[in-house]
């Protein structure tokens, strides 16, 4: 049954919850998607070690607190975490951190760690490679004391329920689990790795428990508010677009490329980067590609390339063919760690290598939804846009041309507010909505 509150809230809330590697961000949900207050907070303002568990903690009650002032607390039914995919921890009994974090791009430099992996999973398997977290639960499970290994958003969460022994589907993809299955599949223990200290693994969107009580205590909230099973900042970032429907691609233009498709049926093949994270009986194809944001910004400034934006006609084509990466090697659509940068020649003109950057990064973006559908996914239907490169006129309209579908508008560009939506489900299948 839904709680009551008082006259002033703003009716039934749910919270989500994004940790980052540069900051924390909530977002109060109301049952019709409507956000009723959100709040952001550097890391940096806690500390310099952004791969401290304490400062993640910090950041979180510090921007949970700011969202808690705008908002009747007594209104919020249920709280859910996402985190940074891949990113490691390994944790004593009490949930108390045991040795530094292992972040979502760490490599594991133990050969006979990478040997064990590569000899007893599959080609399929997103485990596979030295940022793998099976690789980095490996590199943890000798620790003294060492209970489980969780990820980061588990920890976040188990701040909130005092449970440190759950996670969730999607961050689990990448330390093994079997998605399609639904279980920790058998060859893991082949690979030395010891079972027990993996958690135990639950939908996204499912209840895990309720807040401690010195979790309510400290930030003023009912004891019986529900924690709710989270996710990865990647898929996060796909829920809050509003993206329902097979066919339905969502684009991140950060300082990478990262594409997903909402597909029937899982899609993987590492060989192009590719890989599938399960939502509820859909999954969420795609892969990351090293172009992006962070080559455009080698060579320009934020402030120049809007002002070259403005001299681009993103109607015709410059002619020229490149590959715009930081450095050699790419991920996604096709996995090659020897790949050059292709950004020669390059016109006298600032705005017309600008426009011929846009274009690369179109064409690749492009071309991973192509490889997607010959691998199985469905066909392109719509793309919405999230990211700071979402933003600029005329690298729309290029991407437009290129990808050939309607590009949407997305509700929310927040990954907390995708957040907060399996926060509504955790309330709704515990029966407070």
């Amino acid at each position: 049954m839904p709680r009551s509150s008082s006259p002033l809230s703003t009716g039934p809330l749910a919270i989500g919850i994004d940790i980052g590697t540069s900051g924390a961000r909530a977002v109060a949900m109301r049952p019709d998607f409507s956000i009723a207050a959100h709040s952001a907070i550097a890391l940096e303002r806690f500390g310099l070690n952004g791969r401290d568990p304490a400062v993640w903690w910090e950041a979180v009650g510090a921007t949970l607190a700011e969202v808690l002032k705008c908002i009747d607390r007594a209104a919020v039914l249920s709280i859910a975490v996402d985190g940074t995919s891949g990113t490691l921890l390994p944790v004593d009994g009490s949930g108390r951190p045991l040795a530094e974090p292992l972040m979502y791009n760490d490599k594991v430099a133990d050969d006979i760690i990478l040997t064990a992996i590569a000899g007893a999973a599959p080609a399929t398997s997103a485990a596979l490679g030295a940022t793998s977290g099976l690789a980095k639960a490996l590199s943890f499970q000798h620790l003294p004391g060492v209970a489980t290994v969780l990820h980061q958003a588990d920890w976040i969460a188990g701040q909130f329920s005092g449970r440190f022994d759950v996670s969730d589907e999607n961050n689990a993809l990448k330390t093994g689990y079997d998605v399609e299955a639904r279980r920790w599949p058998d060859w893991i223990a082949a690979t030395g790795m010891r079972m027990e200290f993996l958690p135990r693994i639950v939908r996204p969107g499912d209840v895990t428990g309720t807040l401690t009580a010195s979790a309510a205590k400290m930030f003023g909230l009912p004891r019986d508010v529900v924690v709710v099973a989270g996710t990865t900042d990647g898929c996060a970032s796909f829920l809050a677009t509003g993206a329902t429907a097979a066919g339905a691609g969502v684009t991140a233009l950060g300082s990478s490329l990262t594409i997903k498709i909402l597909s029937d049926r899982p899609i993987s093949a590492p060989q192009f980067g590719i890989y599938s994270h399960r939502l509820g009986d859909t999954y969420l194809a795609g892969g990351a590609s090293n172009s992006g944001g962070k080559v455009l910004a080698q060579h320009f400034p934020v402030a120049r390339i809007v002002e070259l934006s403005k001299k681009i006609d993103p109607a015709t084509e410059t002619g020229l063919d490149y590959y715009p990466l930081p450095a050699p090697g790419e991920r996604f659509p096709a996995a090659d760690p020897a790949l050059p940068s292709r950004l020669e020649p390059r016109p006298a003109d600032d705005a017309d290598y600008l426009k011929a950057m846009f274009e690369g990064i179109a064409a690749i973006e492009a071309l991973g939804y192509r490889r997607l559908a010959e691998l199985g996914a469905p066909r392109l239907t719509s793309v919405r846009s999230v990211g700071g490169g979402a933003a600029n006129p005329a690298w729309t309209a290029i991407r437009q041309r290129k990808l050939g579908v309607a590009l949407l508008p997305a509700l929310s560009d927040e990954a907390a507010a995708g957040t907060a939506r399996l926060a509504l489900m955790g309330a709704g299948a515990a029966g407070l909505l």
